[in-house]
């Protein structure tokens, strides 16, 4: 299934390889960094990509790539949530996911895949059997090995193992039960040069941290689930009970988890929270150009927008810019011609405009065509969709667990185009 396993740095250097069957040659990765040389932004880099001997299936997450060297036909997405299990499971394990806390937790990362992954199939992913296996670092933890010579890997195989329910450990126990339930969404926006909708779609995701004791069984309830499209689960959830009634039924694993991953891919449904007033213009005669961009907000239910940035990948023609924000501040790179204007919050009262000339070279033909705006925010106590939780039942325990929900709406790929 999977041969082998490369962790690439965002400038092209191997800090990590795991072969689990025979050794697959460095030199494989070639095909992946000249594609990734090709793309303009890393999220670009084809996930599966077609060598004469092998497929290699990637995925960038947190300023990583995780590049898997297949042998044989595979189903891609099969491996690719394989590799989004290993970086879960380094963030799990160590506070986040980089290329330090890798290369300081070295050993600790090697017993992980070995046991994450036998002969090349997915044996242990979940992280509750993982931890059992292998205690997770602390400093008390690393004294003692260093003075007695033991590791970190445990002497018996985990409970969760054997049984029905491999996601959650036996014999769990908390002085103070709870369970908190944050639903974030992404959108994903095209909007042309007049403000309207090209495309529009939700990605959202339900993050559960569930510390109760003994065994409880969770039920889930949304005021509004049809709106849901394309929903998958994690595998305590009962699909069956999702299908028939639209709730969710389930036995959490204990600590932090993915409970579900939903799209809304109806365009009417998808609010659109900000609207960008632009104009970037280039003078036929002459070597400059002018830019000219606001942006306010839109559907935002009365919620403020916070963290608002706005990117441009300006043409590579341009020599130089002169701008003046009336909020927030710019960075300008003259070698990658990219514009960050770091805007956060949004005050409906004064709208925030960037506004000044462009410089292009002389002697330089004008840009064929205008460069989009990226747009990032971020909205707190919003699901954009209008999804919202019900209400959350417990049974099989005897004691009252404290709730809470949170909702948070952040842009995906959100970009203008001028």
């Amino acid at each position: 299934m999977i041969n082998s396993l490369f962790l690439i740095n965002p400038s092209g250097e191997i800090f990590l390889e795991k072969h689990w069957k025979s050794v697959v040659s460095r030199s494989v990765c070639d095909y992946f960094l000249e594609a990734k040389e090709k793309a303009l932004e890393p999220e670009d880099v084809p996930p599966v990509i077609h060598t004469p001997h092998h497929y290699l299936i990637s995925i960038y997450r947190d300023k990583l790539f995780f590049l898997s060297v297949i042998q044989t036909e595979v189903p891609p997405l099969f491996v690719i949530e394989f590799l989004h299990r290993v970086a879960e499971m380094i963030q799990d394990y160590f506070g986040e996911c980089s290329e330090t806390v890798v290369k300081d937790h070295m050993v600790m990362v090697y017993e992980l895949l070995e046991e994450m992954l036998d002969n090349g199939f997915p044996l242990a992913t979940e992280s509750n059997v993982l931890k059992e296996m292998i205690r997770p670092p602390t400093i008390l933890r690393s004294v003692v090995n260093t003075l007695t010579g033991t590791s970190n890997v445990g002497d018996t195989l985990p409970t969760g193992q054997l049984s029905t329910i491999p996601w959650r450990r036996a014999g769990v126990r908390y002085t103070n039960n709870e369970a908190y339930f944050d639903v974030v969404e992404e959108i994903d926006a095209i909007l042309d040069q007049s403000g309207t909708t090209v495309f529009a779609e939700i990605q959202g995701v339900v993050e559960a941290c569930v510390k109760l004791s003994g065994m409880p069984d969770l039920t889930l309830s949304f005021m509004n689930p049809r709106l849901l499209d394309d929903v998958s689960f994690h595998p305590c959830v009962r699909y069956k009970l999702w299908e028939s009634e639209r709730v969710l039924s389930f036995i959490p694993p204990d600590g932090n988890f993915t409970l579900m991953t939903y799209h809304v891919n109806a365009q009417n449904l998808v609010a659109i929270p900000v609207y960008v007033k632009q104009s970037i213009s280039f003078f036929e005669c002459g070597s400059d150009g002018r830019l000219d961009v606001t942006v306010g907000p839109k559907q935002t239910m009365g919620k403020t927008v916070e963290g608002v940035m706005v990117t441009v990948h300006l043409p590579k023609t341009i020599l130089s810019i002169n701008l003046t924000a009336t909020q927030g501040s710019y960075t300008y790179d003259n070698g990658t011609k990219l514009l960050v204007w770091d805007i956060g919050k949004l005050n409906p009262q004064k709208l925030p405009n960037l506004r000044g000339s462009l410089s292009l070279q002389a002697g330089a033909p004008k840009p064929e065509e205008n460069p989009s705006l990226n747009i990032d925010l971020k909205i707190q106590q919003l699901a954009i969709s209008g999804l919202k939780v019900n209400r959350l039942d417990m049974f099989g325990e005897k004691y009252k667990p404290f709730k809470g929900v949170k909702y948070i709406t952040k842009a995906g790929k959100f970009q203008v185009r001028t």
